[in-house]
């Protein structure tokens, strides 16, 4: 099963272009510190654009934080980059003969939705300046 690690990448875009403010900034150059590619940046990066995130000109270098870093929560990150995709996903491909392969996915939605309810919270209570002064403390 693959992860979807958009979430962190898009983070790890947001605080790259802060930290490198002073520095005009390729899509390449952000790939190269995601281990990524740039077009998939480019992606990650219009996605933002668009829930006004950050602001770009197409063709050129200088991507910068449309809101300063307190205002921007993971919540709005989120769900920039995911839209409405749940966290947890329910496995859609149960054996419809057997009695829990039919009923443990409605059970585990009414447990999954609250999870997502409280990990959202959490998220819009999380700015990237608390994950930014993270960041300065690990540094130390």
């Amino acid at each position: 099963m693959k992860f979807s690690t958009r979430l962190s990448d898009a983070v790890h875009i947001l605080l790259f272009i802060y930290l490198n403010q002073e520095t005009r900034l390729s899509s390449d150059q952000i790939a190269k510190s995601i281990c990524t590619n740039p077009s998939y940046v480019r992606r990650l990066m219009a996605e933002m654009k668009e829930a006004g995130l950050i602001r770009s000109m197409r063709g050129q270098a200088n991507p910068m934080l449309q809101r300063s870093p307190d205002s921007i929560t993971l919540l709005d990150v989120y769900r920039a980059v995911e839209d409405q995709k749940p966290l947890l996903h329910l496995d859609t491909h149960t054996n419809p003969e057997c009695g829990v392969g039919v009923n443990i996915q409605l059970a585990l939605q009414e447990h999954y939705d609250r999870i997502q309810e409280i990990a959202e919270k959490a998220m819009g209570e999380t700015s990237l300046q608390d994950i930014l002064d993270t960041y300065y403390r690990r540094l130390s």
